[in-house]
Formats: C-alpha cells, sequence, structure tokens
C-alpha cells in the first residue's frame, strides 16, 4: 500500500536520487537530471523544482552545506542529503518497486468513451495510432541497443521497460483492430447502430449510466 509521503512529487525522488551521489546546487541537480534522462521517465514539472528541494530541506531531507559561485554568477546553495534523506529514497523506491498502482494514461481515457465516435473512425484512429508506434518502437529499439554498447544494462533498465510497454500497447492494439475489422468486436453491430441513430441496447445505457463505483 502506498505510504503518503512528506514530498510526495516524483521529483522529489530523482532529486534524492541525485543528490545521493554528492552534494549539488539546484541548477546542478536539473542538468544530472536531464543529462540521466530521469524527466523522460518521471512527469517532471521544472518549475516546482525551487519549492521541492525547499520542501526536502524543510523535511531533513537534505541539508545546506555551504555555497558555491562561479565566475561573477551569484552564489548557489549547495545541499546535501541526509541520512533521513537516504532512508526516504531507499523506501520509496521499495514501495515503487514492489506495489502496483493504478497509472491513467490518455490513451486509456480516450478508450474509455471511444463510442462517441462511429466505429470505422475508431478503427483509422487505431491503425494512426499502431502506425505511430511501431515507428517508435523501432527507434527505440536501435537507440536501446546502441546505449547497452555504452552503458551498463543496470542504469537502461527504466528504458527497457519504458520499450516493453509500448511494444505491448502496440500488440493489443494490433489485436483490437484485427477484432474490429474482423467484425467480431463484442456489441459492434449495436456499436454502428447507435451511430445509424438507432438506440443503444438498455443493458449499454444502464453501463453508460453506471455511477463509477470506489477507487
Amino acid at each position: 500500500m502506498a505510504v503518503k509521503r512528506k514530498v510526495d512529487n516524483l521529483l522529489a525522488l530523482a532529486v534524492l536520487a541525485t543528490v545521493v551521489q554528492r552534494p549539488m546546487h539546484r541548477y546542478e541537480i536539473a542538468s544530472q537530471i536531464r543529462a540521466r534522462g530521469k524527466d523522460q521517465q518521471m512527469d517532471v514539472k521544472w518549475g516546482s523544482l525551487y519549492t521541492v528541494v525547499q520542501n526536502l530541506a524543510k523535511h531533513g531531507f537534505l541539508e545546506v552545506i555551504g555555497t558555491s559561485r562561479q565566475g561573477a554568477r551569484p552564489e548557489r546553495t549547495v545541499y546535501q542529503i541526509t541520512d533521513a534523506g537516504r532512508r526516504e529514497l531507499e523506501d520509496w523506491t521499495r514501495e515503487l518497486l514492489a506495489s502496483p498502482e493504478p497509472e491513467h494514461t490518455r490513451f486509456a481515457a480516450g478508450l474509455s468513451v471511444q463510442v462517441v465516435l462511429p466505429p470505422a473512425e475508431v478503427i483509422e484512429l487505431l491503425q494512426t495510432r499502431l502506425a505511430a508506434l511501431e515507428e517508435g518502437i523501432s527507434a527505440r529499439e536501435a537507440a536501446h541497443a546502441e546505449n547497452l554498447t555504452e552503458v551498463p544494462r543496470l542504469f537502461l533498465i527504466e528504458d527497457e521497460y519504458a520499450l516493453a510497454m509500448v511494444v505491448a500497447e502496440a500488440a493489443w492494439v494490433r489485436g483490437v483492430l484485427a477484432e474490429l475489422t474482423a467484425g467480431t468486436f463484442p456489441d459492434l453491430a449495436a456499436w454502428q447502430a447507435f451511430h445509424d441513430g438507432a438506440e443503444l441496447p438498455p443493458e449499454i445505457v444502464a453501463l453508460l449510466e453506471r455511477s463509477p463505483g470506489p477507487d
């Protein structure tokens, strides 16, 4: 079960995982997060970095150890991770690895209301999506193979997972498209009839009007 974190923004996790290596100022933290592609695996909002770092310090996960200056630039506050910060980083990582949580994607949101479009249009849209997915898979596979020649797999495991998820999505979309184009998708006739002006069957209307259950 997910624990309520004192600083629960995933950017905080990226900050802790970066500063755990050595003390840094905020600009260096941001640079390192970008360089390692952490902003590709997490929903990073750069405008909140200052607040996240301040909150981590407020709750004792980071501490100020001094300032640094480069040339004529203003002094920058340098932070290091505390023992409490290390424990938080380790515990948070354990939770993320072991505890599945529902992840709400834009694609799932679109699928949940696809009935508002006629089946033929949904087929075209899914074909467009599948083509984009397959193109992206090819590019990702090539980039991942190249990266493996320079970087140990240990540090590319999140990219491997992301690639596997895209491959799985493409396979699922391909399967749904096969059902839609073959006419074997359940309730396809009622779906099409609705767009031809007929009323939806009562059982489908009941499903559409059903109140959502508890999370």
